[in-house]
């Protein structure tokens, strides 16, 4: 924080007298702009000069061509005007959103404050005389919109002509003076309402007329005024700068200077620099987390005062969030020595006085006459043949003595007439205002030398040049004011919560964002999203003008382009084409082309027909497949079944074969090496290793040990003896042929009863 207090900062009556003697120096540029701004209103004969043609008899002419000149160029301004943008200097999403809510309150800013229009009015005295002027304020009057812009004529503000910067970024002060009645100025500052109306009374006197008289030899006066009589009495300012003794009105001096101070600045993370505030808990944690950089510099700072001649009445820092004087300069041309501005008119002055003499000559050649009489030719006075001679239905009479004379003449000559040289003079300065203008002959009414369009453009482009650099200061100028409503909205807003909704168009539907919005992260910390204080934006302007003769032209070139798109690509372009249609129903009709895109053609709904065909076709063919499978599925779990059904079969079989070769061996031991050779002599090996035990159960009446040599019992039948055959059983197998019955044929072994038996 600086370390001067606010008294020390305020201006006093001395230094406020010595800049007022410093704009008495100033170049003597006003007069001759009041000159050109008369010649471009059209006032461009004087009073010296109507004298004298008067009496010389020649009618006074004026061919004026600064005024369609200067409309020209306004004109030109207005169909190049561009809006302003508010884009954010981050990439994140959030500063996105606040950058288009400021954008939106920018815009309504700009129609609602006037500014488009304060750009024009400033924007004639620019280029007519170099210098155009635009207030930017917040509105006194709490029920009009809270921002104002308005322009300001030249000759109310002074400035320090030692700046050099076009935005007067780094002058000392700058003056603005306005004449109003006493009481309303004593209505604006209620606590110096006797000083004011005192003023109003008695101007500058007013300490020695209207208040020694009343109140030096009394008491009850207020402390205020006995200081402020002491001011009136040693100031030096003459009364003739703020009092008018005709209409007894006071000149209000608003004064707006800079005190250049030392001050400690933070560098926060995102870049920005701003003053410390030790009230700032933000400020002090940046600073004790060192995330925020402090140092120290040296730094402007604009102050605001109001003077009615040497009595101060406030003083007072600026009440705008922005470091900048609250006038915005226009700036035409500057001369390169005294840095006077100055614009286009002064260079076609003398081209219009040419032309307004040379049409008042013209136009007295027209009416004038020249008689060449000898002495006594007519019958009448000299005064009176005079005022008869310039009249269409003159009578003379003359002298019939006299013409009958020897040498006696009367002739009457009107051959006044303008030579080549003198019409093409006037041709040359009528040319010189052309070029001048925005605009080609052609677009003026006049025939041009253009045989197409693209040669138009071309002469347009080149005229244009010529305004290169009045038009690169009207943008800068407009910029700047940009930025100061933006700052001002901003200040506006605060850490108020806000909804700000945002009208789409015609291909963009609407939308709300909402601002400062009070916010808890997972940690329960409170904050505020799209936080205006904190969001860095800047203001420009579009490149591409929002007139409806520039909406126009880009509707001609889109529906150029169109057409040479496919139908496919036509249908998704017609809304931006409709977008630029100056209609009221845009949003319709694009909701209704869509529409009527949605409907089917023939053509698509043949195709969406054989596509659901095509679609059913594949789908009952997936249908057919898995009932195929369903059934193979099926037929897979019986086939499984009867495997393990066979199996199962198998093995009984098998055991039941095993039980009945045992049941042979067990009852003929003797078969069992034959029936191992057979076995062997078919290919049979022994499986390695060995199968399971089934472990079949056994009666308990079975021996559990060898079978005994003897006769074996058998259930059912009677012990056989020994050396007897044994009883035929009969085999009860399926699978295995009944055994033959038939008698004892007393062969053992593999006998035969003859050799044809043999196997052999």
């Amino acid at each position: 924080m600086g370390t001067e207090s606010p008294e020390t900062l305020e201006v006093t009556q001395e230094e406020f007298t010595q800049w007022l003697r410093e704009m008495d120096e100033e170049p003597g540029w006003r007069a001759t702009a009041d000159k050109e701004m008369d010649y471009a209103d059209g006032n461009q004969l004087d009073t010296e000069l109507l004298a004298a043609m008067k009496e010389q008899g020649i009618p006074p002419a004026i061919e004026d061509r600064i005024g369609p000149m200067l409309l020209a160029l306004q004109g030109y301004e207005t169909t190049t005007r561009t809006d302003w943008r508010v884009s954010a200097n981050s990439g994140q999403e959030s500063s996105d959103d606040v950058a288009q809510a400021l954008n939106e309150e920018l815009n309504q800013a700009e129609r609602k404050s006037k500014a488009d229009d304060a750009c024009s009015d400033a924007f004639r005295p620019q280029v007519g005389v170099g210098l155009g002027c635009v207030e930017v304020k917040f509105e006194s009057d709490p029920t009009k919109f809270p921002f104002k812009c308005a322009a300001v004529h030249r000759n109310e503000v002074r400035w320090d002509w030692q700046a050099q910067e076009w935005d007067l970024s780094d002058a000392r002060y700058f003056k603005r003076d306005k004449w109003l009645l006493p009481d309303r100025i004593a209505r604006a500052f209620p606590q110096h309402r006797e000083l004011i109306l005192q003023c109003g009374r008695h101007g500058a006197q007013w300490w020695n007329e209207g208040f020694n008289s009343r109140f030096s030899s009394q008491g009850g006066a207020s402390t205020g005024l006995q200081n402020a009589s002491l001011e009136g009495r040693s100031s030096t300012i003459e009364e003739a700068r703020w009092y008018s003794r005709v209409s007894k009105q006071l000149c209000l001096t608003e004064l707006w200077y800079r005190r250049w101070v030392e001050a400690t600045l933070l560098e926060t993370p995102d870049g920005r620099v701003v003053e410390y505030d030790s009230e700032n808990q933000a400020h002090n944690y940046g600073i004790a987390t060192g995330r925020s950089k402090p140092f120290r510099a040296v730094v402007s700072k604009v102050r605001r005062s109001y003077w009615l001649g040497p009595h101060k009445l406030h003083d007072s820092p600026t009440p705008y969030p922005h470091d900048h004087f609250p006038y915005v300069m226009f700036w035409g041309f500057r001369e390169d020595r005294t840095r006077v501005p100055y614009g286009y008119v002064r260079g076609v002055i003398y081209q219009q006085d040419s032309l307004n003499s040379g049409t008042a000559l013209q136009r007295w050649g027209m009416a004038a006459y020249r008689t060449e009489r000898t002495k006594g030719a007519v019958a009448m006075t000299d005064a009176q043949f005079r005022r008869q001679i310039g009249r269409r239905n003159a009578d003379i009479t003359l002298d019939q003595e006299h013409m009958e004379k020897k040498g006696a003449r009367f002739e009457v000559k009107r051959d006044v007439q303008l030579s080549e040289q003198q019409l093409q003079l006037m041709n040359n300065c009528r040319s010189v205002f052309e070029q001048l203008s925005a605009a080609p002959a052609a677009f003026t009414g006049q025939r041009g030398n253009a045989t197409s369009g693209l040669q138009e453009r071309t002469q347009l482009e080149q005229a244009n040049q010529s305004l290169g650099t009045v038009m690169s200061n009207f943008r800068k100028a407009r910029t700047l004011i940009g930025e100061m409503l933006l700052a001002m909205i901003i200040k506006s807003l605060g850490d108020k919560p806000k909804q700000v909704p945002i009208e789409g168009d015609a291909v963009l539907p609407d939308r709300t964002i909402s601002l400062n919005q009070l916010e808890t992260d997972p940690q329960g910390y409170s904050y505020l999203s799209n936080d205006v204080q904190r969001t860095l934006c800047k203001v420009q302007l579009d490149e591409v003008p929002s007139t409806a003769g520039y909406r126009s032209q880009q509707l001609y070139a889109m529906q150029e382009v169109i057409k040479t798109m496919p139908p496919q690509f036509q249908q998704a372009a017609f809304p931006y084409m409709v977008a630029l249609m100056d209609t009221p129903y845009k949003k319709q009709i694009v909701e209704a082309l869509r529409a009527v895109g949605s409907q089917e053609t023939p053509e698509q709904v043949e195709k969406r027909v054989q596509q659901a065909v095509q679609e059913a076709l594949v789908k009952a063919g997936h249908e057919l497949k898995a009932r195929e499978l369903d059934l193979k599925e099926r037929l897979t779990e019986a086939q499984i079944k009867q495997i393990m059904a066979q199996a199962v079969q198998t093995g009984v079989q098998a055991a039941f074969s095993a039980m009945q070769g045992g049941a042979q061996v067990a009852q003929m031991p003797m078969i069992a090496p034959i029936a191992d050779a057979i076995m062997q002599s078919a290919g049979y090996q022994k499986p390695t290793p060995g199968g399971d035990d089934p472990n079949f159960p056994t009666p308990e009446s079975s021996p559990a040990g060898p079978v005994p040599d003897g006769p074996v019992p058998f259930q059912g039948g009677a012990a056989l003896e020994p050396g007897a055959a044994s009883e035929v059983r009969e085999n009860t197998s399926p699978t295995f042929p009944p055994i033959p019955q038939s008698a004892d044929t007393g062969m053992q072994g593999i006998e035969t009863p003859s050799t044809q038996d043999n196997l052999a």
